[in-house]
């Protein structure tokens, strides 16, 4: 693999030039973002009237912004049941920010300064094939400190980044990755029980973030919190790890909400809910 130079684009964006910046254009954009808005909550489609109550606009003010966006495809009207829905071109500009998303960019900022504000180690994993991988690291500026290696995987149930996309997970899906992968124990402090991992992940939902109290390494902990994509599923994790001699089992609390804050921070930057 070799480094390459960015290449400037040759092509003409395909986007119609507003050449005034007046109140009312401005106010015609508000109320076309907030009819796709509306449109998206909903995919059996709405009828004019319904459209219009909902956004307090007048019918004929709604139905000329929706024959607009349905000229550029961004809506479509099916004229058997008269009903509007979300067109085609909403899916091409979203795929377009959805090839954007690149995880790693959108987490390292608030990393650092998860970093920054505790002193800790931050880690980045995702889920794939029953274990967590880890992404990319912050590492904290103390000599004692825990480094992670990109790529190295571990077993969900052993790691706290995996415990707390376990427990934001369905039950059924629980079931899965108990029948598919087993407990593995990575030390003597690994969970090894299924009625064990239950009982954790139950914790863990209600507390809003997992611990690892020496389950992955001994000599380490480590706090984390889900992170979640635009369907509400966990796909991947933030934690906070170090030695057992900087965090104390009296310091969970605190920590653990401050790695939940990061994670939902995260989540709300890829477009997660």
């Amino acid at each position: 693999m070799t480094a390459s130079s960015p290449r400037t684009s040759t092509k003409t964006p395909k986007v119609t030039r507003i050449d005034r910046d007046n109140d009312s254009t401005v106010q015609s954009l508000t109320r076309a973002m907030q009819l796709l808005e509306l449109l998206a909550e909903d995919d059996e489609g709405f009828r004019l009237v319904d459209i219009a109550a909902h956004t307090g606009l007048s019918s004929s003010t709604a139905h000329r912004l929706l024959t607009t966006l349905e000229q550029r495809r961004f809506v479509q009207f099916d004229r058997e049941t008269n009903l509007w829905y979300v067109g085609v071109r909403c899916f091409s500009v979203g795929a377009a920010f959805g090839r954007r998303r690149r995880i790693a960019h959108l987490a390292l900022p608030v990393m650092r300064r998860l970093r920054d504000s505790t002193g800790e180690s931050i880690n980045l994993g995702i889920a794939d094939l029953g274990d967590i991988v880890f992404v990319t690291q912050v590492e904290s500026r103390e000599l004692m400190r825990a480094i992670g290696k990109p790529g190295f995987r571990a077993p969900l149930h052993g790691t706290a980044m995996g415990q707390a996309i376990l427990a934001a997970m369905s039950e059924d899906d629980v079931l899965q990755y108990l029948r598919t992968y087993g407990l593995p124990k990575l030390t003597n402090n690994t969970i090894a029980r299924a009625s064990r991992l239950h009982e954790t992940l139950g914790e863990v939902r209600r507390a809003g973030h997992a611990i690892d109290d020496e389950q992955n390494a001994i000599g380490l902990r480590c706090i984390a919190a889900a992170i979640r994509d635009e369907h509400g599923q966990p796909f991947g994790a933030i934690s906070l790890v170090g030695p057992t001699q900087r965090i104390k089992s009296t310091d969970f609390p605190h920590l653990g909400a401050t790695v939940r804050a990061a994670a939902d921070e995260i989540t709300a930057a890829y477009g997660g809910r």
